[in-house]
């Protein structure tokens, strides 16, 4: 059976627009709806009965469950919050934002009270209870974020093990064998799943080009400047002159401090690669080559995907991993050793 996703893919277009098209919810240009029409035509595309039944229904609301924990870097987890709040509103939706640490019962809320459209997950964790919870509702769900048990989901994420093998590849070429991962808060890789599938990556790269990797966690619930100079003071001594760093931007300017003090320039004696940032790495003291993770990438799939699961409940649960992009800034020195 054609799905919505196959049409918008054969029409060039997002998955909201050919909703849209086909709906007449929103206005579409001639030009692409015709292209929208002939690319459902031609592919025997009929929309989901079912859904046009509760179209006259909806609320025009998504609920974001983004919970609130005492170690969450709020910086971090509200860019992606505003992402997705700017995606929904492009495409006519709100957002009512669910911030209690216990995620089930906000969730579970929603859904049995019929209060929103679909559901959007972020932070999310190994474990993540919501899990169960999305396979049980009939709300559409959408995560971003991959729960390790990811069976009958939706998710949609950045491909963070490729980032770390992406960084690994970049050093390794530049002839780098010794490198030092500087990575996230303990706690992080307890509770989250994104710190680990790019340490899966860093480790899996480093194993494929034979290169030896030191890999630091950066505090034990927040980032603490101490643990990021021992790290690095570790590193220095140990030969490494390689970084990759997934973590804040703090940890960053801490390790940009103690290469100073060692007079260690950055893109003549040492390498480092930020993986994974969702901040402004040109906000740093140095320039730095960057793997971006950006918050509007995922956050809008993630809404287009909630829409056509609206429009079509046929779409069917898959993993939509986002491929990592290399942004070259002058911070690889070619190896000494």
């Amino acid at each position: 059976m054609t799905t919505i996703h196959e049409v918008a893919k054969a029409a060039g277009v997002s998955i909201s627009t050919v909703s849209y098209a086909l709906s007449g919810k929103r206005p579409v240009s001639e030009k692409t709806r015709r292209r929208i029409e002939d690319a459902a035509r031609d592919l025997g595309y009929e929309p989901d009965a079912g859904a046009r039944m509760l179209a006259g229904r909806r609320t025009n609301i998504f609920a974001l469950t983004e919970p609130l924990r005492a170690d969450t870097h709020a910086p971090t987890h509200m860019s992606f919050v505003l992402a997705t709040a700017v995606a929904a509103r492009r495409r006519g939706y709100d957002i009512l934002l669910l911030t209690d640490e216990q995620t089930s019962e906000g969730m579970n809320r929603v859904a049995a009270s019929r209060l929103v459209d679909a559901i959007l997950v972020l932070d999310v964790a190994p474990d993540d209870e919501r899990a169960q919870i999305a396979r049980t509702v009939r709300t559409p769900t959408v995560f971003i974020g991959i729960p390790d048990d990811s069976a009958g989901l939706t998710c949609v994420d950045l491909d963070f093990e490729s980032a770390g093998r992406l960084a690994i590849d970049r050093l390794a070429d530049a002839g780098h064998r010794r490198i030092t991962l500087l990575g996230q808060t303990e706690v992080s890789y307890r509770k989250s799943n994104f710190p680990r599938r790019l340490l899966h990556g860093v480790q899996d790269g480093a194993l494929q080009r034979g290169v030896s990797l030191e890999w630091a966690t950066t505090g034990a619930t927040t980032t603490e400047p101490d643990a990021v100079r021992e790290a690095t003071e570790r590193a220095l001594a140990r030969g490494d002159r390689a970084f990759v760093v997934h973590a804040v931007g703090d940890v960053h300017e801490t390790l940009l401090a103690v290469l100073s003090e060692h007079g260690l320039r950055v893109g003549q004696d040492v390498s480092i690669i930020s993986a994974a940032a969702s901040f402004d790495t040109g906000a740093l003291s140095a320039p730095i080559d960057t793997i971006p993770l950006v918050p509007m990438q995922s956050c809008e799939l993630a809404v287009d995907l909630a829409v056509a699961r609206l429009e079509d409940r046929s779409v069917p649960a898959e993993i939509y991993l986002i491929p990592p992009e290399y942004h070259p800034a002058g911070s690889i020195a070619p190896a000494r050793e």
